[in-house]
């Protein structure tokens, strides 16, 4: 694997975290948020949430110069195991066979691709 196509998957992979925190911080926000939609713009999770999702999305755009789109997006997976992660630790979500069993396989097929990048 060439040296910027590793630092390319490094960034894609942070970026990811970066984004799965802001969709925690989404999440956190709907539970404090009641039937007048608008209340949104009074919680400050939002704004954090959004500047996260922000933050990543420049950071996959940053990520993306460093090497082919078909190595680098499938690096966007690894989302639904921050995603899962993240909401076991601060939502207190259960864990089954079947999610980590997801998880793996997905771990498994980024490395894949970037092996074979």
């Amino acid at each position: 694997m060439n040296h910027n196509l590793f630092l390319g998957m490094g960034i894609m992979t942070f970026a990811t975290l970066i984004g799965s925190s802001g969709a925690l911080l989404f999440k956190l926000t709907s539970q404090k948020l009641e039937q007048n939609i608008f209340k949104i713009l009074k919680i400050p999770t939002f704004y954090l949430g959004a500047f996260l999702y922000g933050l990543s999305a420049l950071l996959f755009v940053y990520g993306l110069r460093f090497g082919d789109l078909s190595s680098l997006y499938p690096v966007v997976g690894l989302s639904y195991v921050w995603v899962a992660l993240l909401s076991v630790k601060y939502l207190g979500e259960k864990m089954n066979g079947y999610k980590w069993v997801g998880i793996i396989l997905i771990l498994i097929a980024v490395i894949f691709i970037g092996l074979g990048a």
